[in-house]
C-alpha cells in the first residue's frame, strides 16, 4: 500500500470516526519502531498499530497479537505515564502530507487537564513516531535524530518539534484544475512524474493511476496529451476519491497478495481483488504475513550467519580429517616391511640405505625393497617400521571416529539451517535459538529487550485428499514432541538420509494414496525439497526410537519402507 498523503488522508478519516472519544487503556511497543495503542471505544477494545518501519510505515487498526519485551522501552514507559487513561481528542492529517497527528486529552500529575500529541511521520527510511507535549516540545521518539544524522532537523527530547521542510507542492485535497495547469505548463515529461512533482501526497502508484484516468495510459507524455483537460480530470478525481473508498488486497494469478489499495485502481483492473469493509481490515490482512516474515527474516539473520559459519568450519574440518584418513593408507606397508625385516635381520647391515627382502606373503616370493635408516641397526629399523604402523593405525581409528563425530555435527547444523528456513512465527525462532544456546553455538541473549515467554509453537497441519490429518514438524523440539506423542500404530515419515521434518499421519491404517501424499510433504520439508525426486522412509511410530543422550530431533528407526516421490509444495491449513 502506498502510504502517501492521499491514502493517509483516507485512513485518518477512518480512524477519526472509529477512535475519537475512546479511552486509551494500554500502550505497548513490541518493536523499536512500532507502537500499539489499545483504545476502548464504543464498548470494545480496538488496537491502533503505528509503525515507522522503513519499508512498510503505516497506521491502521489491527487484530494481530504481538509479543512484547519483558522491559518496555523508554518511549513506551513515558507514553504509559502520560496518556494511559486519557481520551483520543482528534486524529488528523497534517498539511495533506504523510504526517498523522493523534491528540490525546488527559490529566497531569496535579489532576489538571492536559494534552499530548503523538506525531507519526510516514516517510520511508525517515519514518518516525514522535511524542510531543502541550507546548510542542519533544518528550521522546522511536528514532532519535541528532545533527550527525541530519543537518536539516533534529529530533531529540527537549527540543521543540518542527515539521519536516516544506516541499512547495499543491495540496491534493484542495488543488484546482487551473492551479495544476499553471504548475505543469512549463514542464515536460511523463504525466505521472509531473503529477508527483506538483501535487503533495502522491506516490508513484497513485500518480500512475491518476495519469491512467486522465490520459488513458500510465506512460502518457506531456507532448501527447491535452494538458488542460488532463489537469481537470486529475482535480476532479482527487475530489471524488474520498467519496469512493473501496479497500482491497490485489492478488496475483496464484492468489498471492501483491498490494493493498484504499480505492479502485482502474489501471490494475486486470488483477483479482479481495474486498474488505475498511482500509484497516485490508491492511491487517495484507501485512499480517508479510510483516511477520520480514520481522522473522531480520531476527533470524544473526542465527543464519552463525549456522553458516559453523557449517563452513565443519566442512573444512571434515576435509582435513578425510585427508588424514587417506594418509593412513600406508599402514599395511609399514607392518609388512617391519615383519619382513624382523624375519631377515641377517640380510641387513647397519649403514645400509636399503635392502631387498623376499616377500613370503606373495606366492612367488618377489623381492621387496625396504628403505633403511643407515644410522640404525637392522633391529632398530624394524622397530621403527612397527612404530610407524602403530601410529598410522591409531590415526586411522581416530580419523574415522572424528569423521563420524564431525559428520553428525554437520548433519545437525544443516538440519537446523533447514529448520530456520521453516520459521514463520517468533515462537519457532525462539525455540530454535534456545536449542542452539543450549549446545553453545549461540550466546545467551542478555539484552534488555528480552521478550516475554512465548507459547510453544505448533506443527503444520495439512488435510490429505482422503480427509486424513497430516502433521509436519518445523523444528527439532516440534519433531520430538510430534513423534513421541503420536500413537504407536500411526505412520511416521522422514526424508531418507538427510535433514528434514518428522511427519505423522494422524489415525492408524492410512491407505497407500495418503501415505504417498504425506511422503511428498516429507520430501518438500526436507533438505532435498528443491529436488525433482526425494527418497522418503516410512514406518510405524512404534519402530521409531530416540537413543540416550541424542540431540533433539535425532531418532533411529526400523521396519521402514522407502518411496521415491516428488515434493509437494502447498500451504498448511489455517
Amino acid at each position: 500500500m502506498p502510504m502517501d498523503g492521499l491514502t493517509l488522508g483516507l485512513i485518518a478519516r477512518e480512524l477519526n470516526g472509529a477512535l475519537v472519544g475512546g479511552r486509551i487503556a494500554k500502550v505497548v511497543q513490541p518493536e523499536r519502531d512500532e507502537i500499539i495503542l489499545t483504545v476502548r471505544s464504543d464498548g470494545e477494545n480496538r488496537q491502533l498499530l503505528l509503525s515507522a518501519t522503513a519499508n512498510c510505515a503505516r497506521a491502521h487498526l489491527t487484530r494481530v497479537k504481538k509479543n512484547n519485551p519483558l522491559e518496555p522501552p523508554a518511549l513506551c514507559m513515558l507514553m504509559r505515564k502520560h496518556i494511559v487513561g486519557g481520551r483520543v481528542a482528534s486524529i488528523r492529517q497534517v498539511l495533506a502530507d504523510r504526517i498523522l497527528e493523534i491528540e490525546i486529552e488527559h490529566r497531569d500529575e496535579l489532576g489538571d487537564p492536559a494534552r499530548k500529541k503523538l506525531i507519526c511521520e510516514f516517510m520511508g527510511k525517515h519514518s518516525n513516531l514522535i511524542f510531543v507535549d502541550e507546548g510542542g516540545r519533544i518528550i521522546d521518539s522511536a528514532r532519535r535524530v541528532n545533527d550527525q544524522i541530519s543537518s536539516v532537523r533534529e529530533v531529540l527530547p527537549g527540543l521543540r518539534y518542527e515539521l519536516p521542510p516544506a516541499h512547495g507542492k499543491l495540496n491534493y485535497d484542495s488543488v484546482t484544475a487551473d492551479a495544476l495547469y499553471d504548475a505543469m505548463a512549463g514542464m515536460n515529461g511523463r504525466l505521472h512524474k509531473l503529477i508527483a512533482q506538483t501535487v503533495s501526497g502522491m506516490s508513484t502508484q497513485t500518480a500512475r493511476e491518476l495519469a491512467f484516468r486522465a490520459a488513458g495510459s500510465e506512460e502518457a507524455h506531456s507532448d501527447e496529451i491535452d494538458l488542460r483537460a488532463c489537469c481537470q480530470s486529475i482535480a476532479d478525481n482527487l475530489r471524488a476519491i474520498p467519496g469512493h473508498v473501496a479497500p482491497a488486497v490485489l492478488l496475483d494469478d496464484d492468489g498471492a497478495p501483491l498490494d493493498i489499495v484504499a480505492f479502485e485502481y482502474r489501471s490494475r483492473a486486470h488483477l483479482r481483488a479481495e474486498r474488505y469493509p475498511t482500509i484497516s481490515e485490508a491492511a491487517d490482512a495484507f501485512y499480517r504475513t508479510r510483516d511477520m516474515n520480514e520481522r522473522i527474516q531480520q531476527k533470524s539473520a544473526a542465527i543464519h550467519r552463525t549456522l553458516k559459519k559453523n557449517i563452513e568450519r565443519l566442512e573444512r574440518k571434515l576435509a582435513l580429517q578425510r585427508e588424514a584418513l587417506l594418509g593412513s593408507e600406508r599402514m599395511e606397508e609399514y607392518r609388512l616391511k617391519g615383519e619382513l625385516l624382523t624375519a631377515n635381520l641377517h640380510l641387513a647391515q647397519k649403514g645400509m640405505k636399503s635392502v631387498d627382502l623376499p616377500n613370503y606373503y606373495e606366492p612367488d616370493m618377489p623381492q621387496l625393497t625396504v628403505e633403511l635408516d643407515e644410522k640404525l641397526s637392522p633391529g632398530q629399523n624394524a622397530q621403527k617400521y612397527f612404530k610407524l604402523y602403530q601410529k598410522a593405525r591409531n590415526a586411522k581409528t581416530l580419523a574415522a571416529e572424528q569423521i563420524e563425530k564431525t559428520s553428525a555435527e554437520l548433519n545437525y547444523l544443516e538440519g537446523q539451517m533447514d529448520n530456520l528456513s521453516k520459521c514463520r512465527e517468533e515462537s519457532e525462532l525462539y525455540e530454535l535459538r534456545q536449542e542452539l544456546e543450549k549446545f553453545g553455538y549461540v550466546k545467551p541473549n542478555r539484552s534488555r529487550r528480552q521478550m516475554k515467554q512465548l507459547p510453544p509453537s505448533k506443527p503444520m497441519k495439512f488435510t490429505a485428499p482422503s480427509g486424513r490429518v497430516v502433521l509436519v514438524g518445523k523444528n527439532n523440539l516440534q519433531n520430538d514432541k510430534l513423534t513421541f506423542t503420536a500413537q504407536p500404530d500411526e505412520v511416521w515419515l522422514h526424508a531418507k538420509d538427510m535433514p528434514g521434518s518428522h511427519v505423522i499421519i494422524v489415525d492408524p491404517n492410512p491407505d497407500d494414496a495418503t501415505i504417498g501424499w504425506a511422503a511428498r510433504l516429507a520430501a518438500a520439508y526436507s533438505k532435498g525439497g528443491a529436488s525433482s525426486r526425494v527418497p522418503v522412509d516410512y514406518t510405524l511410530r512404534r519402530y521409531v526410537k530416540k537413543p540416550g543422550g541424542a540431540k533433539p530431533g535425532f531418532v533411529i528407526y526400523t521396519h521402514q519402507r522407502t518411496l521415491s516421490v516428488e515434493p509437494l509444495k502447498i500451504e498448511p491449513d489455517r
